[in-house]
């Protein structure tokens, strides 16, 4: 009888979505307005540049090459292999040194911001280097790695290890404290703690510092390839910039932009899978 109740209840109205939604604080949106504003982004980005090309308003062309121009500089770039060839070495250099630095760091990163020993031992030398400029470190890696694959990785490696285990360990320190206690007053042993609850607790921030950090990787893709490099899509911006070719220069800027922005999807859609409990898996 009580099941039929529950059954016949009606179900309460939905409250109608109206624009002054879209400003409320955290306040979810249809899917349908979050893709129309998306699309009104992209438009007004690229209907800027066309009228600032097309209507001449920018002169001469090397300034700023219009769409048209840039597409046309990819499309025969990616036909001869030129494009695919840059992007190969660069996704290798970068795909390398970031999984290094996650590998590292993210274990490191708990250990320091969950225990106060790691973090005196750790936390000086860290904070030291992480405020050193990668560029200034290339003569250094240079005369003790040289001039190979292994120097661009070494400098992807430093850019992005030393702020990811920070960030690492700040988000293991703000597990909540409760959360630990109420499993030790349950009878769970300590290393049934870390592995079950610390560890856990702290992945869905692990995950986002990860995205975070793959980013910084791609903007150091130019330090990486300044010496010595004949393959890449940095060392193609920087040969391109000597020539005026500022066509070029967008195509490696726009792969860059594509390629991070698959990067950045490809972690969101592992986030959603492997993380199931985290707030943004639903």
């Amino acid at each position: 009888m009580e099941t039929t109740v529950k059954k016949l209840a009606p179900k309460p109205a939905r409250r109608a979505f109206s624009l002054g939604d879209l400003f409320r604080p955290h306040e979810p949106i249809p899917r349908r307005h979050y893709l129309l504003t998306v699309a009104l982004s992209l438009l007004l980005i690229f209907g800027a540049w066309s009228i600032l090309t097309y209507g001449k308003f920018i002169h001469p062309e090397y300034f700023l090459p219009s769409p048209t121009q840039v597409l046309s500089t990819g499309w025969r770039m990616i036909q001869s292999g030129e494009l695919w060839e840059h992007a190969q070495a660069s996704i290798s250099v970068i795909i390398i040194g970031w999984l290094m630095a996650a590998f590292l760091a993210v274990p490191l990163g708990i250990l320091m911001g969950s225990f106060k020993v790691f973090e005196a031992f750790l936390e000086p030398l860290v904070d030291f280097v992480r405020y050193l400029p990668v560029s200034a470190m290339i003569p250094l890696l240079i005369l003790y790695i040289g001039l190979g694959i292994e120097e661009k990785i070494a400098v992807i490696f430093i850019g992005t290890f030393f702020q990811l285990i920070l960030l690492v360990a700040d988000v293991a320190a703000h597990v909540p404290k409760d959360l630990l206690d109420s499993s030790y007053t349950l009878g769970v042993s300590r290393g049934r703690v870390i592995t079950s609850i610390l560890i856990p607790a702290t992945l869905p921030g692990v995950m986002d510092n990860l995205r975070i950090t793959l980013g910084w990787a791609w903007t150091y893709l130019i330090v990486a390839e300044l010496v010595a490099a004949e393959r890449g899509l940095g060392i193609m911006i920087l040969e391109s910039q000597r020539g005026l070719r500022t066509d070029k220069i967008f195509v490696g800027l726009i792969t860059i932009g594509l390629l991070g922005f698959a990067s950045d999807f490809l972690l969101k859609f592992l986030h959603r899978r492997l993380l199931p409990w985290s707030p943004k898996a639903g």
